[in-house]
C-alpha cells in the first residue's frame, strides 16, 4: 500500500515514457527522472502535468536542414488510465471541464525486488485533458500542444495546470499534501488557488497576510533558466480577460511585476523555498531576483534510466547495489581498462549502426566521435565547433579522424534555433568526408539515451551564463563518456581538468572567440592525442567521469536534497522505505 502523497510536483512537461510524447527537452526529462527517483526512494509524491494530445511536435528536416513540424499521433489510452475524475476552471468566464488521466511511475524493479508487486512503490502522474464534449471547441484544444500557440493559449494552459491541477488533486482525494513544488513558473497560478482555499476555509471575503504566509509555507519553486524567454509574462489586459477579475483571483498589485503578470515573480512571492539548478545558476538568479533568497540544488539524472545495457551489465557484475545506492558508482575506479572499453565499444557500435542505418553516413566505430544533443537554441551555440573549418579539417586529417553527431529540436516559433540546424547542415555539406557530420531528427528520450552513451566525448558549448544546469553531460558521465564543455551550469562543479573531462575556455574568459580557440586547442592538444595514442589515459578519464560525476550528479542525491531542504521531510525518520545506507553519503552533500 502506497502512502498518501505529501508532495505534489507540478510541471508543464514530464517524460514518463519514451513513447508518451509529453515533453520537449531537458525540463521534461528532469521531471521524469525526479519522479522515478521519488518512486525508488518511497517518497510520497504525486505529479501533475498537461496531456499534450499532439505532443510537442514531430520534426522533419529537408535537404537544407530546414525544420518543419507535424502533430505527433499517439494513442493516449494505450499508455494512460482514465480516472473518470473531473474538475472545472473558468477561462474567459466560461466553465472548462478537465479530466485526469493517470500514469503510475513505479520504482526501479531491482530497487523494489524485496517487495511483492502490490507493494511496489509508485508515484502517480495525472495528465489533465480538456478535450471533452462539454467544453467549447476553443477550449477542447488547450491540451493539444505542448508550448504551442500564442500568449493567450499559453496563459490558458497555465490556468489549467496551476488552478486546475490543485482542483483535480482535491477531486482525487489528495488532501494531505504539505508541499506544492512548481518545476518552473508555468504552474505558478496554483498559488492563487491555494490562496482561495485558505480564504474560504477561514470564512473571509478578502485575503490576509495570514493566507499569504500559509501559502508560502506550502510552496516550493525551482527556476531553471536565466534566459528571458524562459520566464512567462502576460499583459494585464490579457490576464483580466482570461482569469476574470484579478482582484477576485487574488492577484494584487504586489503580486504583479513591471505592469505584467510575471509567472516567475508570482512563484517567487508565494514560495517559502526557491532554488536554482546549479550553484552558478543560483548565484545568477540571486542577482536577477535580489529581493528573494535563492538556494541551490544541482540537477541530476536517473541512473537506471540513462545507463546503457552494456554498462548496466558491467555494473551489475562489479558494483553491487549501484541502483539502490548511486554513490557506490565511485567504485568504478576499480574497473579494469578492458572491461570499461569493451562496454563502451558495445554501446558505441549501437549508436554508429543506428546513425548509418538512418542516414547512410558511413560513420566508423573506430573514429573519435563527438556528440551534441540538446534543444536547438541560439545561446547553445551548436555551431561553435565549425568556427574554423580548415583547422577542424587539419586536426581530423592529422589525428586519425573526427566525426560529429548532432540532434535537437528548435521551438516552432524560434527562427534563430531553426537557422542553427540549417547552418549545421550546411557545414556538414562543406566538410564532406573530411569530418563526417550528421544531424539526427526527432531528438527524444530514446535517441538521447543512445547518443549520450554511445559517443566518445560529449560536447557542450553554451554562451555563459545562460546554461542554468544541463543534464545531458551527466547522462554521458554515467556511461563513461567525458565532457568537453564550456564552464557553465553543472560543469563548473563537475569538471576536473583532464580527470573527468575538459573545459573550453577559462572561467574569466568565456567569450565566443576565446571559446572557439580553446575548443580547437583542447581537441588538438588533449582529447584527440589521448584518444588515439594514450588509450589507457583516455579510459582513466572515462573511469573518473563515472566515479566522480556519475556517482554524484544523479536524481537520487538530488531528491534527498529536496526532501531535507525544501520539503522539510526527514527521510530516515519519516520515510521507512528510504535506504539507510545512503544516510552518511547524503549528510556529506
Amino acid at each position: 500500500m502506497n502512502p498518501e502523497p505529501r508532495v505534489a510536483y507540478f510541471s508543464m512537461e514530464i517524460a514518463v515514457d519514451p513513447d508518451v510524447p509529453t515533453y520537449s527537452g531537458g525540463l521534461g526529462m528532469l521531471a521524469g527522472d525526479t519522479i522515478r527517483s521519488a518512486a525508488d526512494q518511497h517518497i510520497p509524491m504525486v505529479a501533475v502535468t498537461l496531456l499534450a494530445r499532439h505532443g510537442y511536435f514531430y520534426q522533419r528536416l529537408d535537404n537544407q536542414g530546414r525544420q518543419s513540424e507535424e502533430p505527433v499521433h499517439w494513442a493516449v489510452d494505450d499508455f494512460l488510465v482514465d480516472t473518470g475524475i473531473t474538475t472545472t476552471v473558468r477561462i474567459e468566464n466560461r466553465k472548462v471541464t478537465l479530466k485526469a488521466w493517470r500514469y503510475d511511475v513505479a520504482a526501479t524493479e531491482v530497487v523494489a525486488d524485496n517487495l511483492v508487486d502490490t507493494e511496489r512503490p509508485i508515484v502517480p502522474v495525472y495528465f489533465l485533458d480538456a478535450d471533452l464534449p462539454e467544453n467549447a471547441d476553443e477550449d477542447r484544444v488547450l491540451t493539444d500542444r505542448l508550448y504551442g500557440g500564442d500568449h493567450r493559449y499559453r496563459l490558458c494552459q497555465e490556468v489549467l495546470l496551476g488552478i486546475g491541477g490543485v482542483r483535480i488533486l482535491r477531486a482525487l482525494g489528495h488532501e494531505a499534501i504539505e508541499r506544492f513544488h512548481m518545476n518552473e513558473g508555468h504552474a505558478a497560478l496554483l498559488t492563487l488557488e491555494l490562496l482561495r482555499e485558505h480564504r474560504i476555509a477561514a470564512g473571509r471575503d478578502s485575503l490576509t497576510s495570514d493566507d499569504v504566509a500559509a501559502v508560502r509555507s506550502q510552496c516550493v519553486f525551482t527556476t531553471h533558466t536565466p534566459v528571458p524567454a524562459g520566464h512567462d509574462k502576460f499583459d494585464l489586459q490579457l490576464a483580466d480577460r482570461v482569469l476574470g477579475s484579478r482582484e477576485a483571483c487574488g492577484i494584487s498589485d504586489s503580486l504583479c511585476h513591471a505592469g505584467e503578470l510575471n509567472m516567475t515573480y508570482l512563484a517567487l512571492a508565494l514560495s517559502g523555498f526557491v532554488n536554482g539548478v546549479a550553484k552558478k545558476h543560483s548565484e545568477i538568479s540571486q542577482h536577477m531576483f535580489a529581493e528573494y533568497k535563492i538556494d541551490a540544488i544541482t540537477n541530476g539524472v536517473h541512473a537506471a534510466t540513462w545507463i546503457s545495457p552494456a554498462f548496466a551489465t558491467l555494473y551489475d557484475r562489479l558494483i553491487d547495489g549501484w541502483r539502490r545506492d548511486n554513490f557506490s558508482l565511485r567504485y568504478a575506479l576499480s574497473i579494469s581498462d578492458n572491461d570499461l572499453w569493451t562496454a563502451h565499444q558495445a554501446t558505441k557500435r549501437q549508436l554508429i549502426e543506428y546513425v548509418n542505418r538512418e542516414t547512410n553516413a558511413g560513420l566508423d566505430a573506430d573514429v573519435l566521435t563527438l556528440g551534441f544533443g540538446r534543444r536547438a537554441a541560439g545561446y547553445k551555440r551548436a555551431a561553435l565547433v565549425f568556427s574554423d573549418l580548415d583547422r577542424l579539417r587539419r586536426i581530423s586529417r592529422e589525428s586519425g579522424g573526427i566525426q560529429i553527431v548532432f540532434a535537437g529540436k528548435a521551438h516552432p516559433n524560434d527562427d534563430q534555433g531553426k537557422s542553427v540546424i540549417a547552418e549545421i547542415t550546411q557545414y556538414a555539406r562543406q566538410l564532406g568526408d573530411d569530418v563526417p557530420v550528421v544531424f539526427l531528427p526527432n531528438y527524444d528520450m530514446k535517441l538521447g539515451r543512445l547518443m549520450t552513451s554511445g559517443v566518445d566525448v560529449w560536447l557542450n558549448t553554451p554562451e555563459p551564463p545562460k546554461e542554468a544546469s544541463g543534464t545531458s553531460g551527466m547522462k554521458a558521465a554515467l556511461n563513461g563518456v567525458p565532457s568537453l564543455s564550456v564552464l557553465d551550469g553543472w560543469w563548473i562543479e563537475g569538471c576536473l581538468e583532464g580527470v573527468t573531462g575538459w573545459a573550453i575556455g577559462q572561467r574569466s574568459n568565456q567569450v565566443h572567440g576565446a571559446n572557439g580557440e580553446s575548443l580547437y586547442a583542447k581537441l588538438e592538444q588533449s582529447v584527440v592525442p589521448m584518444f588515439y595514442h594514450r588509450r589507457s589515459d583516455f579510459i582513466d578519464v572515462m573511469r573518473h567521469a563515472i566515479a566522480l560525476n556519475g556517482s554524484f550528479f544523479n536524481t537520487q542525491r538530488m531528491v534527498y536534497e529536496y526532501l531535507i531542504k525544501a520539503y522539510h521531510i526527514d527521510p530516515w525518520r519519516e520515510l521507512p522505505g528510504c535506504d539507510q545506507r545512503l544516510k552518511v553519503a547524503i549528510q556529506h552533500v
